[in-house]
């Protein structure tokens, strides 16, 4: 009999254990099925709330488009105005350079005309200039020769001696020598002429004879010259630094007359 009554005990107490935890089971389903219905709910708020931005900002995404287009459009058009000018503004730069290289061209040719006339105006000169040298050197040689002929004469100071002229030709050859200065001169009878720094005055002059006398004035002193001879050389010394002084007496035109002249150093007064 109580073997009996202790098998129901056993299988009760067994029972109620698997209720309990048949029940724990029941209350964590409970449990992680609320815990996970919270996260799904706010996983769905969330994805609400992300959606919600997307659409935001696909309206501003929108927005921007239509503000570009309507910018794109501007600068479209302004770029169209400022190629015109820049095709202007080119047109003009190569107008210029166009007229700017016509002008370069007959500046060019100008000036190419304007060396080739000095080229030639230089060849000119240049057979001038040769031309010069050889007159010069035949007038050189025509000179020494012309020279050559000329009489030399002791004058009446005995140590001194000189080419003179007999002539006006022969006295233009003395004058291109250049080593002296020479005044022509005609006196007439009782006259007191200057002639270069001194003063000439005839006294007498004898045609047939061709002898002449005359007085010469310098330094404020008077040297008779008394019976001289035609193209007889006078000689005198004259100047603050004495320099010899020659009169030649060419021509006695008549008794109240005679031609010739005076020969002076270059450094002598004028």
């Amino acid at each position: 009999m109580s073997e009996i009554d202790e098998t129901p005990r056993t299988y009760s107490g067994a029972l109620l254990g698997v209720l309990a935890v048949a029940l724990l089971l029941a209350i964590g389903g409970l449990i992680w099925t609320y815990t996970l219905s919270g996260r799904v709910t706010r996983q769905e708020a969330a994805l609400s709330d992300a959606n919600a931005q997307n659409v935001k900002m696909a309206a501003q995404l929108r927005e921007t488009n239509a503000r570009l287009t309507v910018a794109a459009d501007e600068l479209g058009k302004s770029m169209g105005l400022t190629q015109k000018q820049m095709d202007q503004r080119a047109e003009e730069i190569i107008h210029r350079e166009d007229v700017a290289n016509q002008r370069l061209e007959a500046a060019q040719k100008q000036t190419a005309q304007q060396v080739t006339a000095v080229a030639s105006d230089v060849s000119s000169v240049k057979t001038d200039v040769g031309g010069v040298k050889t007159d010069v050197a035949k007038t050189q040689s025509d000179l020494a020769s012309a020279v050559a002929q000329l009489t030399s004469m002791k004058g009446d100071l005995s140590d001194h001696s000189s080419l003179i002229a007999r002539n006006h030709d022969e006295l233009e050859i003395l004058k291109h020598r250049g080593d002296r200065s020479y005044y022509e001169f005609t006196l007439n009878k009782g006259d007191r002429k200057p002639v270069g720094t001194v003063s000439l005055q005839l006294k007498k002059a004898d045609l047939k004879k061709s002898r002449f006398t005359l007085t010469v004035f310098a330094d404020d002193r008077s040297y008779e010259k008394k019976d001289r001879n035609v193209n007889e050389p006078l000689q005198f010394y004259s100047g603050k630094v004495p320099a010899l002084y020659e009169i030649v007496v060419n021509t006695i035109n008549s008794k109240n007359q005679i031609s010739g002249y005076l020969s002076t150093p270059k450094t002598s007064a004028q």
